[in-house]
């Protein structure tokens, strides 16, 4: 798996040296840099852009690419020991993904479930999150639904997003929770309204419809911490 952009390259060499497979560069590094990279046995390649873009798949680059080891979703049961849990239901996007994974990890969330999605490429959520996803634990589930049946009989206090959901500055929250996030497109579905305790918002100030999955969920995750 390929990742790319300087940010996620140095934070990669700062926290996870083990998974680095192979080293790209299409540019000239400072030689302090170079020798540094010397030192990780691994193979350096010098590559022209041509090659860059095509294993970045046009993205943008900057000349630092690196091959890790295939990213690992973590197992389910890994949730029955979490305290703070945030349960993506049919998010897609994945910029807003990574997003919210970097707020996550950044503010003590235990664990992400990423669920009702077709298909995700593990290195886009890495790169958006800016590496957070290498620190995060992350189920990939296909039902949401089964996943909150089973927190919820695991002691979980649902917290499920909604417009018509209480303004989360009034709100305390319980220790053991799952925040639940849905589509900006499809929202949550009634069924996960029903099983869940109580409906959250954030209260506009001004008459707005909404804010951004990835902004709101960062508003809400802090709140709830």
């Amino acid at each position: 798996m390929i990742v790319y952009g300087k940010q996620i390259f140095f934070y990669i060499l700062k926290r996870h040296l083990n998974l680095i497979k192979k080293i790209y560069l299409s540019k000239r590094v400072d030689g302090k840099i170079f020798g540094s990279l010397k030192k990780l046995n691994v193979p350096i390649l010098n590559i022209d852009n041509k090659k860059a873009q095509s294993l970045s798949r046009g993205g943008n680059h900057q000349g630092f690419l690196v091959e890790i080891e295939d990213f690992k979703f973590s197992n389910k049961d890994i949730l029955k020991d979490a305290k703070f849990v945030v349960l993506l239901y049919g998010v897609t996007d994945i910029g807003n993904i990574g997003s919210i994974i970097r707020t996550s990890y950044a503010l003590g969330v235990d664990a992400l479930v990423i669920s009702n999605v077709k298909q995700i490429r593990a290195e886009g959520f890495i790169r958006t999150s800016s590496g957070a996803a290498l620190d995060l634990p992350i189920v990939l589930y296909p039902n949401g639904y089964d996943i909150l049946n089973e927190l919820k009989m695991g002691g979980f206090t649902v917290y499920a997003t909604s417009f018509d959901g209480v303004d989360v500055r009034g709100m305390s929250f319980d220790e053991k929770k799952v925040l639940v996030l849905g589509s900006e497109g499809e929202g949550l579905p009634n069924r996960v309204y029903k099983r869940s305790d109580y409906l959250v918002k954030i209260q506009m100030q001004r008459d707005f419809d909404s804010l951004n999955v990835s902004a709101a969920a960062a508003i809400l995750i802090d709140r709830m911490r």
